[in-house]
């Protein structure tokens, strides 16, 4: 159980393939930073690698994608879930490895209650091609959870590589980005609708981090881009508003330099003190 009065650090990261991200030090992050619940993107690994590699100390929930090889989320928490879920509601995304949930008890002077965490990954897409119509079919569905969560739990955070980048501060070339993948404008309008009164889900890092550029959260692997920081903030924890007003501080945890990165994705990580 979560106790009245503990500060909860969760930390969300996409991988980029597991045992790629162990191989470049992601285990020597991990050991350091004293996470309570950690949230994995694009695992891309069987369930006895991701056991392997993060150990016993952990209660490992991982979706993985029938595809090999690609997509898979986990949820790794040093408390035990009440219960667990691995489908978003659609059941054409049930193999996809992009979906899962975990409850934890929280102790509450009130009462307790009940902390629903989602580990998510939203497709890339690309314009004109059936990714796209995935990714938009998927974010629809999102349109469906997100009120379903808010209305069955005060405290519910769905953290991932979400992929798209909401506004003009979340991407350092958005001028050059407004027609692709991404940052299109039919894809904004979703998280205009998440963030809005409609749905009502609050954004906790840029809460936190205020009108500012960035914090990036990708750069590419390719040329300058983590050199020059020029990167798109697509990594997010995303909270019922009542989860939101308990986030102190939110840091993304981008290496030193770019050959010391385990991922071209940084750790998102926000401490929640209840």
């Amino acid at each position: 159980m979560i106790q009245a009065g503990q500060t909860l650090r969760i930390a969300s990261v996409n991988v980029n393939g597991i045992r790629a991200a162990y191989k470049r030090g992601m285990g020597d992050w991990l050991a350091a930073r004293d996470v309570d619940i950690l949230c994995l993107q694009e695992v891309r690994a069987p369930d006895a690698v991701v056991h392997e590699l993060l150990g016993t100390d952990w209660h490992i929930l991982h979706a993985e994608a029938e595809a090999k090889g690609r997509a898979g989320v986990a949820i790794a928490s040093r408390v035990a879930p009440t219960a667990t879920r691995s489908h978003i509601g659609d059941e054409y995304f049930l193999s996809s490895g992009r979906w899962v949930e975990a409850d934890f008890a929280v102790e509450g002077i009130d009462g307790d209650k009940t902390l629903t965490v989602v580990s998510a990954y939203v497709h890339s897409g690309e314009v004109d091609t059936p990714k796209q119509v995935d990714k938009y079919r998927f974010l629809d569905t999102m349109t469906h959870r997100l009120p379903q969560l808010k209305a069955e739990r005060d405290y519910a955070l769905v953290v991932g590589d979400l992929n798209v980048g909401h506004t003009e501060l979340d991407i350092k070339n958005w001028k050059g980005n407004v027609k692709r993948a991404g940052f299109l404008p039919e894809e904004r309008a979703y998280f205009d609708r998440f963030f809005g009164e409609e749905i009502g889900w609050r954004d906790v890092h840029r809460s936190l981090a205020g009108a500012v550029s960035g914090p990036y959260t990708w750069w590419s692997w390719r040329g300058q881009a983590f050199d020059n920081d020029s990167g798109w903030r697509i990594d997010y924890q995303v909270a019922t508003p009542s989860l939101a007003n308990l986030a102190t501080a939110a840091v993304v945890d981008r290496a030193a330099t770019y050959d010391t990165r385990f991922s071209d994705h940084a750790p998102l990580v926000v401490d929640y003190q209840f």
